[in-house]
């Protein structure tokens, strides 16, 4: 499926240029990737889209604030894992991703198959996130979540 969202990433930009679902369900399957990776991409996108839906935001009450410290109950934390949950933290805390983007982010997260998220998959969750909601992220962000940690060496 990850790799499914990836190449939707890399090849459509959001909102007019990504074609309807029946289409793009016909171009995937003419790239090469196998029908059930598609139909679960293309079910991860549709949730992605109402979750990016202005109908579909949570309440005033229930919204995150600025600055507010999320929690995460035991079911999040299980399907999440370590990993991901301290690459969230370090988003929040380098104030590179809204709360509104997190919440959505974290929602995605856990309609992925599977648990814990690994940090590559989550790191897709979060491009693909930024990407419905027409936003980039800043230059170093886009780097850390873009770029291959493995080559990095410890100074």
């Amino acid at each position: 499926m990850f790799e499914v969202l990836t190449f939707v990433y890399e090849n459509y930009d959001p909102g007019e240029s990504c074609p309807e679902p029946a289409h793009l369900q016909r171009k995937l399957s003419a790239v090469g990737f196998e029908s059930d990776e598609i139909g679960d991409a293309l079910a991860w996108l549709q949730g992605l889209e109402g979750a990016a839906h202005p109908a579909a935001q949570l309440p005033a009450l229930i919204a995150p604030q600025p600055g507010s410290m999320r929690i995460y109950p035991r079911h999040e934390q299980f399907h999440l894992g370590t990993q991901a949950l301290g690459y969230l933290g370090f988003l929040e805390n380098a104030c590179a991703m809204p709360a509104q983007i997190r919440e959505v982010v974290i929602e995605r997260a856990l309609a992925a198959p599977g648990g814990p998220v690994p940090l590559a998959d989550l790191k897709i969750i979060v491009l693909m996130v930024y990407w419905r909601f027409g936003q980039e992220p800043d230059a170093l962000l886009l780097d850390e979540l873009c770029g291959d940690s493995s080559d990095l060496v410890v100074h």
